[in-house]
């Protein structure tokens, strides 16, 4: 039977082979998640540093590709939340009047307002196509409402915790939420079909 130590020359993995094997990985997962390759590349060498000096509280409880996610996670986060709190400083306009009346005052969509239907139902959405125009759109977000809808919509996290994490009240959150959804509605419809 084969054991891990928390040695960092252990066989089964360890500091000296992070790089060979997580670092197009976790700049992968950065730059999905932020628009600044250099930023990304900045944010993968915290994140080995971090783990670096985490190491022999590492219990292995996962796998070390998760562990480094999660810490790389929590790196794009405090971008988001420094984005959120410059964005918040600044006054946030929508660009397309009447954009509220696409939702009821519980976050749903209202009758009559759905989204059009995009004629690709059957296709993945990782059609690289799709994938290249929604990044283009959601680079024409502002900042606090790219950070709000990939964590809520990419990342899957609870809106409770993307709350606490961006430091937004509830309402705020929301706002941002539906004003980012129908900015991104109009973005597709106007290039993907």
């Amino acid at each position: 039977m084969l054991t891990t130590t928390n040695t960092p020359d252990s066989k089964a993995g360890g500091p000296n082979l992070w790089v060979a094997n997580y670092a197009d990985y976790l700049y992968s997962y950065a730059c999905s998640r932020i628009d600044d390759n250099e930023l990304a590349r900045d944010l993968v060498q915290e994140t080995f540093l971090a783990a670096l000096e985490g190491w022999e509280k590492f219990d292995r409880r996962s796998s070390e590709k998760t562990w480094l996610t999660a810490i790389l996670k929590n790196k794009v986060f405090d971008v988001y939340r420094k984005k959120s709190k410059l964005s918040q400083k600044e006054t946030v306009s929508f660009n397309s009047p009447g954009a509220d009346e696409y939702f009821e005052e519980s976050g749903h969509w209202k009758e009559g307002r759905f989204p059009e239907p995009f004629g690709i139902e059957d296709v993945a959405l990782e059609n690289n196509e799709f994938d290249g125009i929604l990044t283009s759109c959601m680079k024409k977000l502002p900042p606090l409402w790219k950070s709000v809808f990939t964590l809520k919509h990419i990342d899957e996290e609870s809106s409770d915790d993307i709350c606490a994490q961006l430091e937004l009240s509830s309402s705020n959150f929301w706002v941002i939420s539906h004003r980012a959804k129908v900015s991104l509605r109009e973005c597709l419809q106007r290039n993907w079909i």
